[in-house]
């Protein structure tokens, strides 16, 4: 039986200027992608408050795995057994994910990855995860258009658009690291998205769809 989920944002919040909603920006590190046998060996959650990055509530929780790491995820995000031994179960460090999320919505980078970890875990189709989500990878791209830039130029990868977008890179595949570096450019892309027209919530959600 799942934990019981995170409420969702009530959905009003998708009619209001972006800047009202209640955010949480969401990374994983896990021990590889495959959903059946993969796992969860990290998460960092960053709120994001009226335009704000709330550092001080941020969370970061490692977690020791069922499946041990790879050496090919030790390699990308150096949490080797050893080091996660100590490390709370996911059933154990569930309720701390769960009240991160809690009547949030989620910003995520490539989200189809958060979202297909977040159904393992609670419930739920990727789909009704997706739902709940803001990708910023996503935002990117449907900005890079407007901008009259390829988005295939320089790369796409969380680090290289933050350095586009003029947001410091953070120790990569840490999932705090990268939880801040999503919050901050996603505050960019929908600053610079908001400015071109409508900003509220739900356009920047049909924005990222349509990229």
């Amino acid at each position: 039986m799942k934990a019981p989920r995170p409420a969702p944002a009530a959905r009003w919040f998708l009619h209001q200027q972006w800047t009202k909603a209640p955010l949480v920006a969401l990374d994983f590190e896990t021990t590889g992608l495959d959903l059946k046998r993969d796992a969860i060996i990290s998460f960092g959650a960053v709120p994001i408050v009226a335009a704000r990055i709330e550092l001080g509530r941020a969370v970061y929780r490692e977690v020791r795995p069922l499946v041990p790491p790879s050496a090919e995820s030790i390699a990308v995000h150096h949490l080797r057994p050893v080091d996660l031994r100590e490390a709370p179960s996911l059933e154990e460090a569930r309720s701390d994910l769960r009240a991160a999320l809690d009547r949030r919505l989620i910003v995520a980078w490539v989200a189809e990855v958060e979202a297909s970890f977040l159904a393992g875990v609670f419930g739920g189709s990727r789909r009704y995860w997706l739902r709940r989500t803001i990708d910023a990878f996503r935002l990117a791209r449907a900005l890079e258009r407007l901008e009259g830039r390829d988005p295939a130029d320089g790369g796409g990868r969380l680090e290289q658009t933050a350095e586009r977008y003029g947001v410091p890179v953070e120790e990569t595949h840490h999932a705090l690291d990268d939880a801040v570096m999503t919050a901050e450019l996603f505050l960019v892309l929908a600053a610079k998205l908001a400015a071109r027209g409508d900003g509220r919530l739900k356009a920047l959600r049909r924005a990222a769809r349509r990229a």
